[in-house]
């Protein structure tokens, strides 16, 4: 196939943000700000027994409210209601019950593995990371706007001074699967104090700089950078034949070697990441995912590590 090269420039798009921070912090409300901003009408898919409708000053919106279980099925159900009612921004409040709340993605697993796969957890995985990754397509690919919030909590470490052991806190961390806030265009992070907001990640270059109180502006200023981009070509139907290719039998082979060769803990740490993105990317299938987890399990180095973690 021969390579093409082509000009570089930013197509407008939706606007994808995630609002993060710990209990009481303000993600509803600096969610609501935003899409106050960006303008347009508004739903919010609530998880939160209808907290939401305290906010009801803040910006004219309607509610879905979502009750448990919260399995990734049921978001992309709401997702897909809110999309064909015409709304034109979708709030999901929030994200962190589809991972760990009630029938969450967490409690599937675990529920799978019991059922099916005698405790392996890491077998059950390959049925849940699928259903997972649909939900966050579902957001990728909507025709709304889409602001969603996630719980954090303080991640702490213990570290060693001066010869004496002591706990350090390292920062928040959203409770969602590893990763999650890659799929974002920008990521604000709020603490209690004064409900200001650090950016974790942004695509849009404008909100770099000191920490601030998240506002209506936050939602103009990116209505404004969404509105400069050229136009987004419509899309071209695919053809049956083009549809995402399955790795086949070599690829897994090849890393049951690679699994087989490994020597250390951290060799083995990489290759369980690489085969999660594979099973992801639909580039292995989830027997395979399975036959190479259970080699995973099986290595003496990480049966060694398990023995050792056990006591």
């Amino acid at each position: 196939m021969a390579v093409q090269i082509r000009k570089a420039k930013r197509s407008a798009a939706k606007a994808r943000i995630e609002v993060t921070g710990p209990s009481g912090s303000g993600k509803t409300w600096s969610s609501l700000l935003i899409a106050a901003g960006l303008g347009g009408r508004t739903v919010v898919i609530d998880t939160e027994q209808g907290s939401s409708d305290l906010y009801e000053h803040i910006h004219e919106f309607d509610v879905v409210d979502l009750a448990p279980p919260f399995t990734p099925e049921a978001y992309v159900e709401a997702i897909k209601a809110c999309e064909d009612a015409g709304y034109e921004i979708i709030i999901i409040d929030s994200l962190t019950h589809e991972w760990s709340g009630k029938g969450g993605c967490l409690e599937l697993v675990d529920e799978l593995a019991k059922a099916k796969y005698r405790g392996n957890t890491w077998s059950a995985y390959s049925e849940v990371t699928p259903r997972h990754r649909a939900f966050f397509d579902a957001m990728l690919r909507s025709k709304c706007h889409i602001i969603a919030t996630a719980r954090s909590k303080t991640e702490t470490a213990q570290v060693e001074d001066n010869g004496r052991k002591k706990v350090v806190k390292l920062g928040m961390k959203a409770e969602q699967r590893d990763g999650g806030e890659y799929e974002f265009l920008t990521v604000f992070d709020l603490v209690h104090d004064g409900h200001f907001a650090t950016v974790s990640k942004d695509r849009t270059g404008l909100f770099t700089g000191d920490p601030k109180p998240i506002s209506v502006e936050t939602g103009k200023r990116l209505a404004a950078w969404l509105a400069g981009a050229e136009p987004v070509a419509p899309p071209v139907p695919p053809k049956p034949a083009a549809a995402a290719p399955v790795a086949d039998a070599p690829l897994a082979d090849e890393i049951a070697a690679y699994i087989g060769k490994a020597k250390d803990d951290r060799t083995l740490k990489r290759i369980e990441q690489r085969i999660d993105a594979l099973l992801s990317e639909n580039q292995i299938t989830s027997e395979e995912w399975s036959r190479l987890t259970d080699l995973l399990i099986d290595h003496p180095q990480w049966v060694q590590r398990e023995e050792v973690a056990n006591g």
